[in-house]
Parts: structure tokens; C-alpha cells; sequence
């Protein structure tokens, strides 16, 4: 009896499952509109339960949220440890490195004083500058020149080096009261004696009025590369040695050509330098007038 009545339930349950899951779209798409028209019609009451599901929903979401929070902010701080333990590292291999220098700078000092004073050497000369800042360039094709805001009033003398960050940059050929006039190493003027870094080929650096200079009075067979660095000799007083002039940037059968170290075209302040050299005292020889 009860089989024949659980069979006859399920022949009747059949049918009307095949419906619903036939019309299930269109019954969700009935809902939809009808839930619409609901908020349209009952905004307040509609606002009112939505507001009263967040609340109840709040604290869940917040405890959720929070071991995501937690877990970015434990990411973020294993990110920065790790990163703080390589600078570390870095920073010691550095300051060990520094030490190593330190340590051979001692060394060195020690040694040269010693060797000083065994050899009786007199000391150099104390350096002194003056800053001074570029007001004009009254350059053309046959001159070229700086006008710097530092005359004899600041203690500027003629002979006196003129230097930028880079390098040598010329010499102070005019002095006034409150001004003076630097010859650049670019005129055609300008001589200064030079001796190559690598080769010890000593030469006369000579402007040409363009953006580099010349070397001239070299052997025919000297080994000279591109990239070569050019400093002063010292000889003739005029400078002291190893004052960074430039770089040799082309050999070739119509000269050897240097650029200047630093930018001449660009030059916005100068250091007017004074070694203490014989020469600076007395007037530049004629090929720097």
C-alpha cells in the first residue's frame, strides 16, 4: 500500500519538476523585475533592510578582513627585514672596504712623511681660491674668454689657475677692482705644457678657437689612444702638476685632439686658484695676452 502510494507521489513530483526547471529563467527574471518594482516603490523599506543585512554582515566581513590585513601587513614587514638584512650586508662589505683604504691611506702617510723627512724635501706651498661666479662670455671666432665677479679687492692676482669641478679651465690673464678676465684653454692664445697619464708623452697643449684643443710638439711614433688622459706637467711654472685638463678623443695624421675636462660652454662658477707657484706673481707669457 505505501509503495503504491510513494509511486503514484513521484509519478505527480515528475512532471512538475520538468516544468520548474523549464520555466526557472523566466521565474528568475520575474523575481528581478519584481524586486525592482519592490525598491522602486518601497525605497525606504528597501533601504532599511539592506542597511539592516550590512550591519549584520559588518562584523563577519571585518573578521575576515583583518587576518587579510594582518597577513599583507606580516608580507610587508618580512619584505622590509629582508631588505633591510641586504642593505646591511651591503653596508658592512663597504665599511670594510673603506677600513681597507683607511688602513693603506695610514700607511702611505706615515711612509711619505718619513720619506720626507729623511729627504730633507721642502714642504709645497699652501693652496688658497677664491669662488667666483661668471657674469659674461665676450667670446667670438678669435677670443674666448669668462668675465668672473673677483678683482684685486678678493685677492685675485693674473697667473692665477682657473678651475671648475672637472678640471683646469684656464688662467686669469686681466685683473680690475672688482672683476677679472679668464683666457680659456679653447683660445688660440692658450698654451699650457701637459704630459699624457698613461704614456708620460709630454706635449703643449694649444686652443684653436673650437671646442677642443690640440696637442702639439709630439713625436711622430708616440702611442697615443683615444680615452688617454691629459694633465698638467708643471713645467714652466705656470701650474702645478696633475691638474686634470682633458681626454684625447681622436689621433690622427692631422693631430692629436683633447677635450677640455670641463664643459667651457657651460661654466657658471669658477675657482681662481693660487699655488703659490714663482710664475703666478709675474705677468703670462705673451701667447696668454
Amino acid at each position: 500500500m505505501k509503495s503504491r502510494s510513494s509511486g503514484s507521489v513521484i509519478r505527480l513530483a515528475a512532471p512538475l519538476r520538468a516544468l520548474a526547471q523549464r520555466f526557472s529563467f523566466l521565474l528568475l527574471v520575474l523575481a528581478s523585475i519584481a524586486l525592482m518594482m519592490v525598491g522602486k516603490i518601497e525605497a525606504v523599506s528597501v533601504d532599511s533592510a539592506r542597511a539592516r543585512v550590512t550591519d549584520a554582515f559588518a562584523p563577519i566581513l571585518d573578521a575576515i578582513s583583518r587576518p587579510a590585513a594582518t597577513a599583507a601587513r606580516v608580507v610587508e614587514s618580512a619584505v622590509e627585514i629582508e631588505n633591510a638584512f641586504d642593505e646591511n650586508q651591503r653596508l658592512r662589505a663597504e665599511n670594510a672596504r673603506l677600513l681597507q683604504w683607511k688602513q693603506a691611506a695610514q700607511r702611505l702617510e706615515a711612509e711619505n712623511h718619513s720619506l720626507r723627512s729623511l729627504l730633507r724635501v721642502t714642504p709645497e706651498p699652501s693652496v688658497s681660491y677664491i669662488a667666483a661666479r661668471v657674469i659674461a662670455t665676450p667670446g667670438s671666432s678669435f677670443v674666448r674668454t669668462l668675465v668672473v665677479t673677483a678683482g684685486k679687492r678678493d685677492g685675485v692676482r693674473k697667473g692665477q689657475a682657473a678651475l671648475a669641478g672637472a678640471g683646469l679651465v684656464g688662467r686669469v690673464i686681466e685683473v680690475g677692482e672688482w672683476s677679472s678676465r679668464v683666457l680659456l684653454l679653447t683660445d688660440i692664445n692658450a698654451r699650457v705644457p701637459v704630459v699624457l697619464a698613461n704614456t708620460r708623452q709630454r706635449a703643449i697643449l694649444a686652443g684653436d678657437n673650437s671646442d677642443q684643443a690640440k696637442l702639439l710638439y709630439l713625436p711622430p711614433d708616440s702611442p697615443i689612444q683615444v680615452g688617454e688622459r691629459v694633465v698638467t706637467s708643471g713645467d714652466g711654472g705656470l701650474f702645478p702638476p696633475g691638474l686634470p685638463v682633458g681626454v684625447v678623443t681622436a689621433v690622427s695624421e692631422r693631430g692629436v685632439r683633447v677635450l677640455p675636462s670641463a664643459d667651457l660652454s657651460r661654466i657658471e662658477h669658477l675657482r681662481l686658484v693660487d699655488f703659490g707657484l714663482p710664475g703666478t706673481d709675474l705677468d703670462p707669457s705673451p701667447e696668454w695676452k
